[in-house]
């Protein structure tokens, strides 16, 4: 549906989709999507000028809106210790130890402007098949005796949106740079040894994301190469890097 009105409204005029349930849910790489009430699930159509900073970086955008995720719950007052985290190249993450949100960005390129479809989904009110964002609130409540309350998925939607709307015109006006420190504050990976290609493969130490939102890796002997998300995928439970 949005696909077919995205090319039919004014430039300048936002559109999203919001779905309460999804029955056919998709993920990267053909991955299917669990979809059940209470997640948080949209599509959103944004433009981005070819001949600008985010333009010339398309990879950024699911980097973006997994960190405008991520800051839609930590940059409320009292949520700021939520341990929510980005997981490279598009995952929201309960600190490195479970998913429960994810991103896919589809981009068509008309004359000089990319049309980018960004579906995003993510827990919020259900603890199935993973967890969601109003355990880990109940989870801290308990821990440090506040009473913070539950969150909702519209809310949330609405927070995210707007959160990525700064995001991408700080991007626009300073690059990468403008907002790599806000990404890195939240992202999982920091220091963190991993194997490349298999169990036995070689070590690499992940350094960071490079100019065009690839991850670079610091390889023994071999020094910093950059590891394309398209060619790739991370294992988070076994710490490795592997082609796809």
């Amino acid at each position: 549906l949005i696909g077919r009105l995205m090319f039919e409204l004014p430039e300048e005029m936002g559109l999203i989709a919001i779905a309460v349930r999804q029955t056919q849910g998709k993920g990267r790489g053909g991955n299917v999507w669990l979809s059940p009430m209470g997640c948080a699930l949209s599509t959103l159509h944004i433009t981005v000028p070819l001949h600008s900073n985010l333009g010339q970086r398309i990879p950024f955008i699911q980097h973006l809106v997994s960190l405008a995720v991520v800051e839609s719950v930590r940059s409320i007052r009292g949520y700021e210790d939520i341990d929510l985290r980005v997981k490279w190249p598009n995952d929201i993450y309960y600190s490195d130890l479970m998913k429960l949100g994810g991103v896919l960005v589809n981009s068509t390129l008309i004359e000089t402007t990319f049309h980018i479809l960004i579906g995003f989904g993510f827990n919020v009110n259900n603890s199935n098949p993973t967890i969601c964002i109003n355990d880990l609130i109940m989870k801290f409540n308990k821990k440090e005796g506040t009473k913070l309350k539950a969150l909702t998925a519209d809310c949330l939607i609405a927070r995210t949106v707007t959160v990525l709307e700064r995001l991408i015109d700080i991007f626009q006006e300073k690059g990468p740079n403008g907002v790599l420190p806000r990404y890195y504050k939240y992202w999982v990976h920091s220091g963190k040894q991993v194997r490349l290609h298999n169990d036995e493969g070689p070590i690499a130490w992940i350094v960071g994301i490079d100019d065009y939102g690839f991850l670079q890796v610091h390889e023994e002997g071999k020094g910093v190469v950059s590891v394309h998300p398209d060619g790739n995928s991370f294992d988070m439970l076994r710490n490795l890097i592997v082609p796809k």
